[in-house]
């Protein structure tokens, strides 16, 4: 069986001003879809500048997102199949 990856692109925009980092998430699959996610990592104004922990955060929730869309998808695939509904969990 030959080895299949995926490959996530990931996107940060920091806003000092709001102290806010964004992170956007591209999925391409092998299938065509694209499912694409986001996250935000907000800094308390009193804590000191870290950008790499603000973007760690938001990636970690962009990426929560984009688990459950790939469980979504997979779920509609399996009914799609059995013509029963599917329950996955996180």
């Amino acid at each position: 069986m030959p080895t299949v990856g995926w490959h996530i692109e990931v996107e940060f925009k920091e806003d000092e001003r709001d102290v806010n980092t964004a992170a956007a998430l591209l999925l391409r699959l092998p299938d065509g879809t694209e499912l694409r996610a986001r996250g935000q990592a907000k800094r308390n104004p009193a804590d000191p500048a870290q950008p790499r922990i603000g973007e760690e955060i938001a990636a970690a929730r962009a990426l929560s997102d984009l688990v459950h869309q790939l469980l979504d998808k997979a779920a509609s695939e399996i009914e799609a199949v059995t013509h029963r509904p599917a329950h996955l969990r996180t």
